[in-house]
């Protein structure tokens, strides 16, 4: 084993036994002394503890031409963990670079070492025999010991020996989610004889047992694929079901053929022809007519349902009898059967159900409302399930669809099939943009509707009333006049918008050239000047500033942003006047076009952090979540919109427990405890120099400040640091980057129910 040393090279002081990140780019080089540079399969362990910041470690490698973006590593971190990473290492490295973060942060590094393996060691790795054998090395086999004892119940001991000695140079790759999907699956995402029998004991113990008909509409399905898709209902471990097969004329017989040996095999099978083919909407309308059960799922015929899918949705209607609607996350499955590219979901969310089908599979919907709306839509062939979802959720309410995290839908990607590749079809998009511009009709909004350059997203631009109406924007500010400067003259040269007014809040500077900056600003006519001549609290500063002010919008700026995008304000103001808005924040970038903030995820380093912190700018993330208009948890007070009066309801930002820290996300999640939506938009891009104006804290006084506020958002909010609901149980709070979790953080139904104390996934 090797354990190099970190030495820094950029951007990183040592403080109190912290490393603290003082820029944009902060690394290491790592030091393996006299010893050989790893190479091939290795397990590497980084333990580490973050103070503040969104740590996101990351190698790059050097073969002798320099670091290069073509040659990394994303490491999952484990703070005080227990696990290691399996990765390919380069052959013929020249160094090895670590980069802890993107931006400013604290942290302290406790070890990262290097374990080679051999494949035939991998092998027994993941079995118990090495545990006993490798004594002093038990951390770093442990998760593949835990995998192995999972291989060999399902396939034996030759099955597992055989999975471990396949070739795996794939692990380790950049953003190789597959690797660590396959390894999450055998883990997790499996259930085991056990799991199976705890599931039986919970179904008899329901109080409900709603019949959930699954519809099937049919056409030329291929025989092994329609037989998997059909066993996989016969195969629910939750039996009161029935199975509405509509076949839409299909010419190959073998279709007929099947469907009717399946409806004489099993009474809960249900099958029709149809005369004449009338396309996906009218296949599916016919399985309707003929679903007799108290709710529908929704099945295409050549994908299958995980065998506790039906279990899944039954245990959810069993707690919560109201519910209206229900969906799952999901994944793809091969035409081999491999598993891969899940989708993690968030819980309902409407302002990303406008920007893309953020529901699709598993859906499982109430009959007698999708009987009331109508059913489906020929005219939305394509994308009828996204227009059925909109036209269902005018019916209820978010506290009536549920969001059931576990996989429990695997999406066939063949040939010609959209979850392969979403150019194969097009007519779904159109179909799907008119299904979100009727919709919004519907809803009373004027709102418009147009396609983004990403195939399957949308952007939703919400009207302004007229006349604009005025916005206060509040920045605070001590000195760094050349940051100032760049804000405030990047605001009067490129906003659209025109109704607003700068308001600098000087928090007592001192250096002559702000005075003069200071005296010569003030002569714009939208700029005016106040002093607060108190400690610096940002809660406390933005409070006493809205008060100087009678704008019916409020923006609050960090001194440090630079506008991109003309419309940025625009757009803002269009969220920010929606009753149902409470804040609105922006996309940001740091100078270098990666992105700083799109959202706040509460969990993230065990308090709050962002997704996508350091990914390309124009990337669109995990399922579109970086490109796509949404709603969050809380948004950023560096760049932020609130209409006065939602603010002041709120009465403002905690003064007594988040004076600097931690402010924006608690008044975000208090927005959401009383029922306002935090939306985050993407179309506002701004640059943020990352608080280059009060930077981190530096004195005792200051980061004992800090360490308490982190204590009061731990104590006030100590349920939503353990579920965001905007983000996914399943995956990692390491870091912002949408990872399968090991384990994952989502409680079994059967455990729970059993009174067991493994409800929490292992």
């Amino acid at each position: 084993m090797l354990e190099p040393t970190l030495t820094p090279a950029n951007d990183l002081t040592r403080e109190e036994g912290w490393w603290v990140s003082t820029g944009a780019d902060p690394y290491f080089l790592l030091d393996f002394g006299t010893s050989a540079m790893p190479s091939g399969r290795n397990v590497v362990h980084l333990d580490v503890e973050v103070e503040s910041g969104s740590f996101s470690p990351t190698l790059y490698f050097d073969l002798g031409a320099g670091f290069s973006q073509e040659l990394v590593r994303v490491l999952p971190v484990h703070p005080l963990g227990t696990t290691g990473v399996l990765l390919a290492l380069p052959a013929n490295l020249r160094a090895i670079r670590l980069d802890p973060m993107t931006g400013e942060g604290r942290f302290r590094i406790n070890r990262i070492s290097f374990h080679q393996v051999s494949r035939l060691s991998l092998a027994w790795q993941r079995g118990k025999p090495l545990i006993r054998a490798i004594g002093s090395q038990p951390k770093l086999i442990w998760p593949y010991a835990i995998q192995a004892a999972k291989l060999m119940k399902h396939r034996g001991v030759k099955g597992a020996l055989r999975h471990a000695l396949r070739d795996r140079s794939s692990e380790g790759q950049a953003g190789s989610l597959a690797s660590d999907y396959g390894a999450w699956v055998a883990l997790y995402g499996t259930l085991s004889p056990d799991d199976k029998t705890k599931i039986s004991a919970h179904i008899t113990r329901f109080s409900l047992r709603p019949r959930i008909s699954v519809l099937v509409p049919l056409y030329n399905t291929p025989e092994p694929f329609l037989r998997r898709c059909i066993d996989s209902v016969r195969e629910q471990l939750y039996d009161e079901w029935e199975l509405c097969l509509a076949d839409d004329a299909s010419p190959e017989p073998h279709v007929q053929k099947i469907c009717e040996q399946y409806a004489r095999l099993d009474s809960r099978i249900r099958y029709v022809r149809r005369s004449t083919n009338g396309h996906i909407a009218d296949a599916t309308n016919t399985a309707l007519e003929m679903a007799t059960g108290e709710f529908s799922a929704l099945l295409d015929h050549d994908d299958e349902l995980a065998p506790h899918a039906l279990y899944m949705v039954a245990a959810e209607l069993d707690a919560q009898p109201a519910l209206d609607m229900l969906f799952s996350d999901e994944d793809k499955i091969d035409e081999h059967g491999k598993r891969y590219e899940p989708w993690f979901k968030s819980d309902w969310n409407y302002d990303l159900m406008l920007s893309q089908n953020a529901v699709v599979h598993l859906a499982v919907y109430r009959t007698s409302i999708l009987r009331e709306i109508g059913g489906f839509r020929s005219a939305f062939n394509g994308s009828q399930d996204y227009d059925v979802t909109l036209r269902f959720s005018e019916r209820t309410e978010p506290a009536r669809i549920k969001h059931i995290p576990f996989i429990l839908y695997h999406w066939r990607a063949i040939s010609g099939s959209v979850a392969l590749a979403t150019t194969e079809k097009l007519y779904p998009y159109e179909a799907a943009e008119r299904s979100i511009r009727e919709h919004l009709a519907r809803m009373g909004c004027n709102a418009t509707v147009e396609q983004q350059k990403h195939l399957g997203y949308y952007q939703v631009t919400w009207p302004v009333a007229r006349p604009e109406p005025k916005v206060a924007i509040i920045i605070p500010t001590k000195d760094k006049v050349d940051l100032l400067r760049v804000a405030v003259d990047s605001i009067l040269g490129k906003t659209a918008y025109q109704n607003y007014e700068i308001v600098i809040v000087d928090n007592e500077s001192v250096e002559p050239a702000t005075m003069a900056y200071f005296d010569e600003v003030v002569k714009q006519p939208n700029v005016r000047l106040i002093n607060y001549d108190k400690p610096y609290s940002f809660a406390a500063l933005n409070n006493w500033a809205v008060i100087q002010t009678d704008a019916p919008l409020l923006g609050f700026l960090n001194n440090d942003i630079e506008v991109i995008a003309p419309e940025w304000l625009g757009e803002m103001v269009g969220h920010a006047l929606r009753p149902e808005v409470g804040s609105v924040g922006a996309k940001l970038l740091y100078p270098n076009g990666t992105i700083q903030h799109s959202g706040v995820v509460v969990g993230i380093g065990g308090l709050a952090g962002h997704p996508h912190l350091g990914e390309p700018g124009d990337t669109p993330g995990y399922f579109g979540r970086a490109a796509c208009t949404q709603r969050y948890s809380a948004v950023t007070a560096a760049c932020m919109l609130m209409r006065r009066e939602v603010f002041l309801e709120m009465h403002g930002f905690d003064e007594v427990n988040f004076a600097v820290a931690f402010n924006d996300v608690d008044l975000g999640l208090r927005l959401g405890k009383a029922g306002y939506a935090n939306v985050w938009t993407p179309i506002a891009r701004l640059y943020h120099h990352e608080s280059a104006s009060l930077g981190l804290p530096t004195n005792e006084r200051r980061r004992r400040q800090f360490l308490e506020e982190c204590d009061n958002f731990r104590r006030i909010w100590a349920d939503a640091i353990k579920d965001d609901p905007f983000y996914n149980p399943n995956l990692t709070v390491s870091g912002g980057d949408f990872r399968p979790n090991f384990p994952p953080r989502v409680c079994k139904p059967w455990l729970t129910a059993a009174g067991s104390d493994e409800a929490a996934m292992e």
